[in-house]
């Protein structure tokens, strides 16, 4: 097993003691740095560039070339299982991503398998076992996916949406085949985030980019079961070590409590929580990760600086608390006022730990 030389993250997301509060950032990897916009035109697509190992590796190290962050996230896509169940994946500017074959009914959730995370999934996995190389024991690297229900929503709306018309309109009357859709799902998902860490990924994140378009029930129903469900599968030591499972619910913070309980290590907060509050609902059973504002890092040093240490401040001094965005960084962010925000959080950090 290869020795970490920075392990603050792992420490953190299991509540263990750290020197300063780690810190990396949603969407580290991506359209704010020029050279993330340089390959992803010598990739000429995005398809291309996440499905191309050597490229995904090299946009995932970019961010730690030029700041003292403590951990790698894989450069991928939220939607490679669904792409791997043939559905027709394709990508266009200005409206994201689509689907040429959505899900409707249940001949199309029949036609659905499990995908091979080292068949069609290949290129993911060759992608982990590269940065892990590359890395050479530096930070950490995180794993991640999607929740069931939010590939749910892409798959059965065939792209983004904006009033998930036709996905809640399965969910509401053909509640049946949306637990068929959401299960196998679940079982995708678990088999592929297990193949990360076989490859190489140290911590696992769950990007439930959806959960928070649903009622409190619907909620627990057909998203957070399901996450559940994965959770309570995944391999969780790996290399000699725990492997770190995070839960990121956008919207969710009104479901702290619940989410606390799903067996997860760590819950992504976004910026719409208050720490303290967070830290206070869900006690010593989780660890907290977030939560800045996205657009903070539009704003002047003095600014950013003062935001990070009210968050830091917020959470308090001890242990459990991973620094981050409250979502991904924004493309039209300044690269400087990242190394602004990172060199705060780790300075001014420091007074909240022994």
């Amino acid at each position: 097993m290869k020795e970490l030389k920075n392990d603050r993250l792992l420490r953190a997301l299991q509540r263990r003691p750290v020197d300063v509060t780690p810190v990396w950032i949603m969407r580290q990897a991506g359209r704010y740095l020029p050279e993330y916009r340089a390959v992803r035109e010598r990739a000429g697509d995005f398809r291309t560039l996440c499905t191309t190992p050597d490229l995904a590796c090299e946009v995932t190290l970019q961010p730690l070339q030029r700041f003292p962050l403590d951990a790698a996230i894989l450069f991928s896509d939220i939607l490679t299982i669904p792409d791997a169940m043939g559905l027709g994946l394709y990508f266009t500017e200005g409206e994201g991503p689509r689907f040429e074959r959505p899900v409707r009914g249940s001949a199309d959730v029949d036609a659905l398998h499990v995908p091979d995370p080292e068949g069609e999934l290949r290129y993911v996995m060759d992608a982990v076992r590269l940065v892990r190389r590359e890395l050479d024991g530096r930070v950490p690297l995180i794993g991640f996916a999607g929740s069931p229900w939010t590939l749910a929503v892409y798959m059965v709306e065939g792209g983004g949406s904006k009033d998930f018309c036709t996905v809640k309109r399965m969910m509401f009357e053909q509640p049946s085949l949306m637990h068929r859709l959401l299960d196998l799902l679940a079982r995708s998902v678990t088999t592929y985030m297990n193949a990360q860490v076989a490859a190489g990924a140290q911590a696992l994140m769950i990007f439930d980019t959806w959960g928070g378009v649903l009622t409190p029930k619907n909620y627990q129903e057909f998203s957070l079961a399901y996450m559940k469900q994965i959770i309570h599968k995944l391999v969780r030591e790996h290399e000699g070590r725990r492997v770190p499972v995070i839960v990121f619910t956008k919207n969710g913070g009104q479901w702290l409590e619940v989410l606390a309980e799903c067996g997860c290590d760590a819950l992504g907060i976004d910026w719409t929580a208050d720490l303290r509050d967070a830290r206070a609902r869900v006690g010593h059973k989780v660890a907290l990760q977030g939560n800045m504002d996205p657009a903070v890092l539009y704003a002047s040093p003095e600014r950013i600086r003062e935001e990070a240490a009210s968050i830091l401040a917020s959470y308090g001094r001890g242990n459990g608390h991973v620094f981050n965005l409250g979502h991904g960084i924004q493309q039209r962010v300044d690269p400087e006022k990242v190394a602004v925000l990172v060199e705060a959080v780790h300075t001014l950090s420091r007074e909240y730990h022994d």
